[in-house]
């Protein structure tokens, strides 16, 4: 509550705020922490106008936090004319995230300490043949993160208790339901409203207290390139996950999340090839890799016998890109520019409705297909899409790799963590971070 007099009367009003003195102190530890985080190590004159703070709300959170462990000594710097100044920074070992990507060729677990620094990983293949339902049979696909989660933990001996929660990015829609938690819409691989996050706390040996943070996969790649890749920067952009499908995440305002959505169930032929969704003529059904190689196969392409998707999608580009020229499969050349051509118009509708700084590609076939198929797509972007909004728009490739997707998914723990001053939650939450907003201020105005 703040008491304030006005000029004319004298008389004493009390305006309410909502806030109190812990909303303060929480706030405070939150500036410092995010501060520290991204531009650390610093010392605590530094961080006065870095955050705002005045010297002594500086001196007492970093007080508070070194004597929790969540901040150290690191060195110090010459000062003009004075003492050297201790620098600080965040600890890595004071807490730890697990990351999640339930991707199309497997399920990849990893273990990061505070600062993303990654201590172990686990994977666990996916069938490559049979439906895609079976590939994905929710029981697997939970026993995998069971025993992955097991396995980093075990690997970095790292207890249990020390995780600030679990990140996970699924394929599919993520609802949320106040008895079930996150509950995914997965249709074209068969989850028709799964209660994941209740059947992985049922299933996964983990205190009650840690948190699971569950999201659409495109959104976490989305997140950890708009954080540490290449959408740093940008005030908006689309990161496009290219994987056995299609899909994305649109980022039109900096200071927010970013929000996935089923860019491959466009239309981009009416009446035309089935797509896994059911529906006809979706762009997944011509620029998916799983469809860019049935389009290969059903022209005439010899794929590899009992191969995956990774290791098919490289024997055709090898095919297509041969060291020389004239050794070229045209078939396989044929099939991969028409394919550019339905991303490329895919790209314009992208451009056309959400006018981006940038386009970035992500995922496992986006990497692999790589710059050279990524100049093809962009002329077709520009000769499809209105003229200025494309101009303004750069394309480019992700950053961060095929790790991209656990990357954004630990950080869904570590955005509240720091959201909550550094404190660790009692409860799980049952309703998705607001602190992503927040957050993302201060990362995109440093």
């Amino acid at each position: 509550m703040l008491q304030r007099t006005t000029s004319e009367t004298g008389t004493k009003v009390h305006v309410r705020t909502g806030r109190t003195v812990r909303d303060l102190r929480r706030e405070n530890r939150t500036a410092v922490l995010r501060r520290l985080y991204f531009d650390g190590p610093m010392s605590r004159l530094m961080l006065g106008p870095a955050t705002g703070l005045s010297s002594g709300s500086v001196s007492n959170v970093v007080s508070e936090l070194v004597a929790e462990g969540l901040v150290e000594e690191a060195g110090s710097v010459d000062s003009a004319g004075g003492r050297p100044r201790t620098l600080v920074r965040i600890t890595p070992a004071s807490g730890f995230m697990i990351g999640v990507d339930i991707g199309e060729t497997r399920v990849r677990i990893e273990l990061f300490d505070l600062t993303l620094t990654e201590l172990a990983r686990a994977e666990r293949p996916l069938a490559s043949s049979g439906p895609r339902t079976a590939r994905y049979d929710v029981d697997l696909v939970v026993a995998h993160l069971r025993e992955g989660i097991a396995e980093v933990l075990h690997t970095a001996d790292v207890p249990a208790e020390r995780l600030l929660g679990v990140g996970v990015g699924v394929p599919g829609i993520v609802a949320r339901d106040a008895g079930d938690g996150a509950v995914v819409h997965g249709q074209t691989i068969g989850w028709d409203a799964v209660p994941f996050e209740r059947l992985l706390r049922a299933a996964v040996d983990l205190p009650e207290a840690v948190p699971y943070w569950i999201d659409n996969g495109a959104k976490t790649l989305g997140q950890a390139e708009m954080w540490f890749g290449a959408g740093r920067g940008a005030r908006s952009a689309v990161v496009v996950l290219f994987g056995s499908g299609v899909g994305a995440c649109v980022v039109t305002d900096p200071l927010g999340p970013g929000r996935a959505i089923e860019w491959g169930h466009l239309t981009v032929r009416v009446r035309g090839r089935r797509c896994r969704c059911g529906a006809q003529g979706c762009l997944e059904a011509y620029a998916g890799a799983e469809a860019l190689l049935e389009r290969w196969r059903e022209a005439g392409g010899r794929l590899p016998s009992g191969a995956d998707e990774e290791t098919a999608l490289t024997a055709m580009l090898a095919a297509a890109y041969p060291a020389d020229p004239k050794d070229s499969d045209t078939t396989a050349l044929t099939v991969l520019e028409e394919t550019a051509e339905y991303l490329g118009a895919g790209f314009a509708d992208l451009i056309n409705l959400f006018q981006p700084e940038r386009i970035l590609v992500g995922g496992w076939a986006g990497l692999q297909l790589g710059t050279r198929f990524l100049e093809t797509v962009s002329g077709y972007a520009k000769e499809y899409a209105l003229k200025y909004p494309a101009s303004r728009t750069e394309m480019g490739l992700g950053t961060l790799g095929p790790e991209a997707v656990t990357v954004g998914a630990a950080l869904l723990p570590l955005v509240d963590f720091f959201a909550q001053g550094g404190r660790r939650p009692e409860t799980q939450p049952t309703t998705p971070a607001p602190a992503w907003q927040s957050a993302l201020q201060d990362r995109v105005t440093t």
